[in-house]
């Protein structure tokens, strides 16, 4: 009979760097993420990698920059879970890329994308894994004032998300 259990894998990427963790379903992924990622950010740094769910079972993996293509397939190993992908953007962000890994064909969800700590619950069975839940960051401490909510509103408008 298969173990049955609940493991919490820390994701590790460098600081500044943002992910995008999600599932997909086809060898071909890693190239359609690569694609995405590098029409939707030109020039910007990034690795992906994608794990194969059957077959050779391997992680497959794209990217822009060495080092962030590397610790996407470190993380992408030590979750373990099939059909995982992980985006690692070193001068990108992820509202910059979201639309286009979304419009990926064999893209079925999206668990996070962000900048903070992240930790993936992770469900194993057997030669088997699946992303459970996510842990993004940390809990709220309180509800924002009307003095938070104007500094919001300027920062969007600073950035150009908001008129």
């Amino acid at each position: 009979m298969a173990s049955h259990t609940l493991e919490i894998v820390d994701l590790e990427f460098p600081e500044g760097a943002n992910v995008i963790l999600g599932q997909a379903h086809f060898v071909k992924t890693v190239e359609d993420l690569y694609e995405a990622v590098a029409v939707s950010a030109p020039g910007s740094r990034f690795g992906l990698a994608f794990a194969e769910a059957s077959g050779p079972r391997l992680v497959r993996s794209e990217g822009t920059d060495s080092e962030l293509k590397s610790v996407a397939e470190r993380n992408i190993l030590r979750l373990g879970c099939g059909h995982a992908f992980l985006i690692v953007l070193g001068d990108a962000w992820p509202i910059q890329v979201l639309p286009a890994v979304r419009s990926v064909p064999e893209v079925c969800s999206i668990y996070c994308a962000t900048s903070n700590p992240v930790k993936v619950l992770v469900a194993r069975s057997g030669e088997s894994a699946g992303v459970a839940a996510i842990l993004d960051g940390e809990s709220p401490l309180a509800v924002e004032s009307a003095e938070d909510a104007s500094s919001r509103m300027e920062l969007l408008r600073r950035f150009g998300y908001k008129r």
